[in-house]
């Protein structure tokens, strides 16, 4: 890991580095302690420096060491979204980002295929790239999706980055798991949410719940036998929090495909089988309370 590091002072000391043709982002190491600005909800966030991820709402608790945090960031809208990156493993862990009426405009159509790219953040040897998912029989499955990102062509595009991907079986992608992100834009509407914390992945740690790894020449590729989602909504000060967990699988019968409702679970039981803690940064006594059994008649199924 020495080179990450080495990689790391070369630019961590500037703000705004990106891919190719998407301006905005920047990279902090796990850990590190700086400044987390006011949020405004109900307008767009222009960027402020010195960002302390960690302590967003949205964030879990990071798995640090040798991971990195990176994020995405607009000039106009603030912070896309942010996503911890395991480097050994070459894969995204999960990925944070917030709905709420200041980010949800839509100006924009989903970008092309052109908008594809390496996250050039993440050392050449540490990050995913378009050979991985060549001929892998898997789609590039967004995590923060492009179609909660319309609010310009740079946020949109910001969601191609091989960073925000986990591989999926078109089934699940364009099947059970977009029915699961459809629900959620569901829920984006103001006579439902102040926030939306929205936090995405695939299990990439635990050995039964990989289920294979794709290799080519020197590098690979893991899949997830699990995806989930951990949703939690801010209303009037109050909070209310539900996940989803899903096996990941080439085929399901029509009554796994018929409600999403089935695959709705606690935060608790989430944490149970991600060993990820979820909104860390809530109070104690509030994440004790909405991280139990969801109400599902809150939530508009």
């Amino acid at each position: 890991m020495k080179n990450v590091f080495k990689y790391l002072l070369s630019v961590i000391a500037i703000f705004a580095v990106s891919c190719e043709d998407v301006p905005e982002s920047d990279i902090i190491i796990s850990g590190d302690k700086t400044v987390i600005p006011e949020e405004r909800p109900d307008e767009p966030q222009p960027i402020t420096e010195n960002i302390d991820y960690s302590k967003r709402l949205e964030c879990p608790k990071v798995k640090g060491g040798d991971n990195l945090i990176i994020a995405k960031t607009d000039k106009t809208y603030g912070v896309n979204y942010f996503l911890e990156w395991d480097c050994n493993k070459r894969a995204q862990r999960w990925t944070a980002y917030q709905m709420h009426k200041g980010n949800t405009v839509k100006t924009v159509d989903r970008s092309g295929d052109d908008a594809w790219h390496e996250d050039e953040e993440i050392p050449d040897e540490y990050r995913s790239v378009h050979e991985d998912y060549k001929g892998s029989g898997f789609d590039r499955g967004h995590m923060c999706p492009s179609a909660d990102r319309l609010q310009n062509s740079n946020m949109n595009k910001q969601t191609f980055c091989y960073s925000n991907m986990q591989p999926q079986y078109n089934t699940l992608n364009a099947g059970i798991w977009g029915d699961m992100e459809a629900k959620v834009r569901a829920w984006n509407t103001d006579n439902f949410r102040d926030t939306l914390y929205v936090v995405k992945g695939g299990t990439i740690d635990k050995e039964a719940q990989i289920f294979d790894f794709k290799t080519h020449g020197n590098s690979g590729l893991i899949i997830p036998k699990y995806f989930f989602m951990a949703i939690l909504c801010l209303k009037n000060g109050k909070y209310k929090a539900i996940g989803f967990w899903i096996e990941h699988r080439n085929y399901y019968s029509d009554i796994e495909k018929k409600n999403i409702k089935q695959y709705a679970v606690s935060i608790d039981q989430l944490e149970t089988f991600t060993d990820i803690d979820f909104f860390a940064n809530l109070p104690k006594d509030v994440q004790d309370e909405v991280e139990k059994e969801p109400s599902i008649n809150d939530w508009a199924f």
